[in-house]
Order: structure tokens, then C-alpha cells, then sequence
């Protein structure tokens, strides 16, 4: 779950994390009188769920209140197209003033979950700023990783080695021990995937500021945060995933034309691999877990269907705990109701598969049945192809 920057920030004041003085504002007016605030002499940037802004035009220095005025005009509503955001773009509907601050130097610092050690890892760099990714890329032995061991959790000592790498001495060293450590307590208690600092600064005037922040909640933690519900804004999100998340679906809206019902994360990747070596563009990452209903079924693939972009449908399903004919029932109850035309094949395997079959062969739907993978993805391949000419 991704909140904005500004709400991290906040979060990062409670933790002793130091941050730039900022207002949220959600009208131009409002950006306006916030910029008064300030001085008049600051910084507008755009809340979208996506890094990159700055250099899509989202943050910008404004030297006067009136000047903030106009930025706020053209960034409200414009959807703003970064390397994060697809070129799709995400829409501007929040914006942050915030103090001008003099930089001295700057850092990359975050902490976020290495899935391949199951252990939380400490990256940092003295090159931080808006160019990280072409440092980790052109310049890895720049970047300083700290592994954390989940029993013994981070030590100073470790921090202090970070600090000490990134250039940092005396005072401003522990300063930055200390931050760091608080850093890792709010991964912890806030159950974090990823907390982030790009760029953690110095200031001019000697002291540690958190300029850009990024949290990410672990949605399987939510259950123990029901506020975090109030912090997510909807408008960043696809409307098609708000719909998904309602019935406990796993649905990511990719860029193809070919919709995927698979059950099982691992599978669906598969599914969406083996697509594409076939020739095929994806339309979704969507799955239905293990144990899902006729009427879960039936909704994942309704929600596939609305989505204006599909021009067939890709059926994965290994029976284990499913019953192939309570899948072939959901797929052919959603079809039904939406008057589907579009190709339809569906590779099952498991419990039922001989009684699923013949539902969907029976169902009048224009529905292919096949036994294997690569068969599949060919198949709804070249219909999609076929209904295209």
C-alpha cells in the first residue's frame, strides 16, 4: 500500500525523523495562502503515487505566492508521466508547498524487505538525489548495504558504519546513527515494506533533513492498521484494482490486450511469461487464490471483461483445493451476464477437470479448452489475432 509524501513525512516527524516545514494543499488558492506561509520563496510539488516528478515537472521553485498560483494551476489535474507511472501518467489532485532549504550535500537512505535473504536490508549512498537509479546502475560499489538480522534486529554499531560511509563525522555522525535507528523502529511498528529517504540531506547550516520521503505498508499487516484504510487516496489508484481489492482479488492492470485468471501468485507469473514468449501482451495480473467461490470467480472475471483493453481471455487453473467445475460455473455465470463474445480459453488441471471441460464445451461461450500451458497461451494468441484481421 503506497501512501504521498506528505503523509510519510508525517510519519517521519513522529519518529524523531527531522523533515521541511510544508502545508498540503488541494486548491490553488489554497497553494497560494500556503506559500504565503513560507515566505513566498519556496517549493510545489505534486503528491502522486510515483518517484520521478521533478524531472516530469511535478516540483518546481516558485519565488512569490502569485507565482505558486499559477504552478498550482497547471499542475492540478495534469497527469503527470514518469518512468514509474507507465505512459498512462498518474493525475495531480494534491499538492505540497514546502520551505525552501539550503543544501549542503546529499544521501540515498532506506530500509526495505530483501525477499531472496527474508530479511530486512539497510541501503545507503553519498550519491543521493534525483539520479540514484543510475548509480546503483553504473556505480554499485557507491552503494552501501547493511543486511539486518530479524532476531538481533539493526545495532548501532551498524548504523554507525553507514553514517561513517556516507562521510559523516562528530555530531552530524551520531545524528545520523540516531535517525537511522528511528528509521528502522518505524519500519517495524508501522510494518513497512520499504521506508525511504532520497535525498537525506545536510543542510547548510549542519543539520540532518529528510527532503523526499517514500513509505510502503506490507498489505499483509493491514489487518492490524485499520487506519492506514484512511490514508490511501483512491484517485491514484485504477479504478478496476479499487473493485478487485473488494473481493480479496490480487489484480494489477498491465498494458496488453490479453486478460489472465490464474490462481496462484507463482502460476500467474508463469502465465503472464509464457504469454509473452508466445507473442501475447497481458492485460492484468489477477489472482483468484487458492480457495475461491463460484461468486469470486465470477467477479475476477467480470472485472477482466470491463477492462475496454481486452480482446480475449486466459483461463490458468490447477484444481487443488478449486474444483474445476465451480471455476467453469463462475466463468460461465460472469460471461453470461455481460453477454461475452470475446475468446475464451481455459486450461484447467485437478479436482473435477473432466466435469469443468464440459460445463464451459456446453455453455454455448466462444471457449476453447486445452491441457497444456504453452498450448494455452498460443491459442488465445492466435485468436486474438484471428478476431483482430
Amino acid at each position: 500500500m503506497n501512501i504521498h509524501e506528505y503523509q510519510a513525512k508525517e510519519i517521519l516527524s513522529a519518529y524523531d525523523i527531522p523533515v521541511p516545514r510544508g502545508r498540503v494543499a488541494l486548491t490553488a488558492d489554497q497553494v497560494e495562502r500556503a506559500a504565503k506561509m513560507m515566505g513566498g520563496h519556496c517549493v510545489v510539488k505534486a503528491q502522486i503515487y510515483a518517484g520521478g516528478r521533478g524531472k516530469a515537472g511535478g516540483v518546481q521553485l516558485v519565488h512569490h505566492p502569485e507565482h505558486a498560483h499559477e504552478v498550482a494551476k497547471e499542475l492540478f489535474g495534469k497527469r503527470l508521466v514518469t518512468p514509474q507511472t507507465g505512459p498512462q501518467g498518474l493525475k495531480v489532485r494534491r499538492i505540497l508547498v514546502e520551505e525552501t532549504v539550503g543544501i549542503a550535500r546529499e544521501f540515498y537512505l532506506s530500509i526495505t524487505l530483501d525477499r531472496e535473504a527474508s530479511r530486512y536490508c539497510l541501503i545507503a549512498s553519498a550519491e543521493g538525489g534525483v539520479n540514484i537509479e543510475e548509480t546503483a546502475a553504473k556505480s554499485p560499489e557507491k552503494i552501501i548495504r547493511q543486511d539486518i538480522d530479524p532476531f538481533t534486529g539493526l545495532r548501532s554499531y551498524q548504523a554507525r558504519r553507514i553514517a561513517l560511509g556516507l562521510g559523516l563525522k562528530g555530531s552530524l555522525c551520531e545524528d545520523c546513527v540516531q535517525l537511522i535507528l528511528n528509521l528502522y523502529r518505524l519500519l517495524l511498528e508501522k510494518d513497512c515494506s520499504l521506508v525511504e529517504i532520497n535525498p537525506l540531506v545536510v543542510t547548510k547550516a549542519g543539520w540532518l533533513l529528510a527532503m523526499d520521503a517514500k513509505i510502503n505498508f506490507d498489505d499483509n499487516a493491514l489487518f492490524r492498521h485499520w487506519e492506514y484504510h484512511d490514508l490511501q487516496d483512491y484517485s491514484q489508484l485504477d479504478p478496476l484494482e479499487i473493485t478487485a481489492g473488494k473481493f480479496d482479488l490480487s489484480y494489477i492492470k498491465l498494458s496488453g490486450n490479453i486478460g489472465c485468471m490464474v490462481n496462484g501468485a507463482g502460476l500467474a507469473m508463469a502465465t503472464l511469461d509464457v504469454l509473452s514468449e508466445n507473442g501475447g501482451e497481458p492485460a492484468n495480473f489477477l489472482d483468484v487464490g487458492g480457495g475461491a467461490t463460484r461468486e469470486k470467480v465470477a467477479e475476477a472475471f467480470k472485472i477482466i471483461l470491463e477492462d475496454r483493453d481486452v480482446r480475449g481471455v486466459f483461463v490458468n487453473i490447477f484444481g487443488g483445493i478449486m474444483r474445476c467445475d465451480v471455476i467453469a460455473q463462475g466463468i460461465i455465470e460472469a460471461a453470461s451476464e455481460v453477454h461475452c463474445t470475446l475468446p475464451i480459453v481455459v486450461r484447467m488441471d485437478g479436482s473435477q477437470v473432466e466435469e469443468g471441460k464440459q460445463l464451459l464445451l456446453d455453455s454455448g461461450l466462444n471457449v476453447q479448452c486445452v491441457d497444456f500451458l504453452g498450448e494455452g497461451a498460443a491459442a488465445i494468441v492466435r485468436m486474438v489475432v484471428q478476431a483482430a484481421e
